[in-house]
């Protein structure tokens, strides 16, 4: 039974030769070495948690998503985004792609898609969601941290109460 969407979900063509796409082992080799989790932004907000008492479970699969991060207790969840991936100011960026655009533009507007719909979901269960940019982990990581921290102080207080 196909799933119902609340608005048109955004069709992302075959990357695949007889669709028109082309690649060079070169290319190849570069978008393998892409990492999907255990990225650094990722292990230093890990860490950073870990080290202020936090335990958490990493890339849980229970959840829709498949959050990076699942502080289960406080029913919070994290997902520290790629900027080319989940479309980092998208509008201005989008005109920056010159290659493969057939592919890449509906790739990356379904995932931003896919990421709004998880947050929605996410929420629906209870959860607290936060997402950060990858860039915003590596340049500001106290910054995302308190945001973080601050929240599951509110949620611990109103355990209480």
């Amino acid at each position: 039974m196909p799933k119902k969407y609340p608005e048109e979900r955004i069709k992302v063509p075959r990357f695949n030769e007889e669709s028109g796409f082309h690649t060079t082992p070169e290319r190849s080799k570069i978008m393998g070495k892409i990492r999907g989790k255990n990225t650094k932004p990722e292990l230093a907000f890990r860490k950073a948690l870990w080290a202020a008492g936090y335990r958490y479970r990493i890339d849980y699969k229970k959840l829709i998503g498949k959050p990076d991060i699942v502080l289960k207790k406080h029913k919070t969840v994290i997902f520290i985004d790629g900027e080319f991936w989940h479309g980092y100011n998208w509008e201005e960026r989008k005109q920056r792609i010159k290659t493969n655009r057939e592919f890449w533009i509906p790739k990356i507007e379904r995932n931003i898609q896919r990421d709004q719909e998880v947050n929605a979901a996410l929420d629906a269960l209870g959860y607290t969601v936060f997402r950060f940019w990858e860039s915003e982990v590596k340049e500001h990581l106290d910054d995302c941290l308190q945001k973080v921290f601050e929240s599951l102080k509110r949620h611990s207080v109103d355990e209480y109460n």
